[in-house]
């Protein structure tokens, strides 16, 4: 089918979801607001038309209950998407989600598993200050059993929800929404991207940034702001946090010899730490500079709009690590 259509980064996630519903009787939606034609940025448009209430299943404000129904549902062969509007309240499904869902089938010796996706949303900026703007993949991430994918573009969600859904594992997407009003072309049919696997935006040869979700698209512009420094930038995005795929940063950073790792999370025991020990320890004969970590500082978001023009991350401070570690 034509790719020559675009779509955005919501629409994409919405499309995702009617095509794998209208192969899979199995596979439903639930959550708060899904029934809404305009709720989470449109990506729950007409489900509740063409599906019906039986696989769209709108829930009251009880986030332990309804990931614990999901997940139950799960075991007992379905394939449900448990939508957390916003990502800071799924911390009230840690038992379901950690201690169900993630072990259950190491618990029994892989005979069955949990094959269900928790859609967590994050929503920061706009004064919504430390309750309501939790960026939370490290957490998720540390959690054996636990999948966890962070796509940046309209192509890559689609394709990795899709890949999500069918996995017989739970997989949490980390759904930043920020990027729901990004275009690109996508294509119409069902087509699935590797949990696992990075893939490279930029290649260069001076320096190595390796991203994920909503900073890789301001590691793009810090990137094209500097196209006339001669700085030959090599952009990774990560795509899935976790599995890591480490093969893909090792070789890069043994080609360029320079990391910059920018995570939106906090700094300890971050993603970006993750890396940052990796590439230490299997690369670190290979490093020109130190690795270089942007995060966010150690501290709750704000609610002023002009500490959050400090808070988040932005290309201008990406491009000022970048001049910094090039010239180490």
């Amino acid at each position: 089918m034509s790719t020559n259509r675009k779509l955005s980064y919501s629409l994409a996630i919405n499309e995702a979801l009617i095509q794998l519903m209208e192969i899979d009787n199995s596979v439903f939606v639930m959550g708060q607001g899904v029934k809404s034609p305009w709720y989470v940025g449109n990506t729950c448009k007409d489900l509740i038309k063409l599906f019906g209430e039986e696989r769209v299943i709108d829930t009251p404000i009880s986030e332990n209950a309804m990931t614990g129904a999901a997940v139950g549902a799960s075991l007992a062969g379905m394939k449900p998407i448990i939508m957390h509007p916003r990502a800071d309240f799924a911390l009230y499904a840690f038992d379901p989600i950690i201690n169900q869902a993630a072990n259950w089938s190491y618990m029994n010796g892989g005979q069955s598993s949990a094959p269900v996706v928790f859609w967590l949303i994050i929503n920061r900026g706009g004064e919504q200050a430390a309750q309501h703007s939790q960026a939370l993949h490290s957490l998720f991430s540390h959690i054996p059993g636990l999948k966890v994918i962070a796509p940046s573009s309209p192509y890559d969600v689609k394709g990795l929800l899709i890949s999500a859904i069918k996995d017989p594992n739970p997989v949490v997407f980390i759904d930043d929404r920020w990027l729901y009003n990004i275009e690109e072309n996508v294509p119409e049919n069902i087509y699935e991207i590797p949990i696992g696997k990075a893939r490279i935006l930029n290649k260069g040869t001076d320096l190595t940034i390796v991203s994920s979700s909503f900073l890789t698209t301001e590691c793009q512009k810090a990137i094209s702001k500097l196209n006339n420094d001669q700085i030959r930038i090599e952009l990774i995005d990560l795509r899935t946090i976790k599995p890591l795929d480490e093969d893909l940063i090792l070789n890069s950073v043994k080609k360029t010899g320079r990391l910059i790792v920018v995570d939106g999370s906090w700094k300890t025991n971050s993603i970006a730490s993750e890396i940052s020990a990796i590439v230490n320890e299997k690369a670190f004969g290979y490093l020109k500079s130190p690795v270089a970590r942007i995060n966010l500082p150690d501290c709750p978001a704000p609610a002023a709009r002009t500490l959050e023009a400090v808070y988040y991350i932005n290309y201008e401070r990406i491009i000022k690590t970048i001049l910094k570690i090039v010239n180490c």
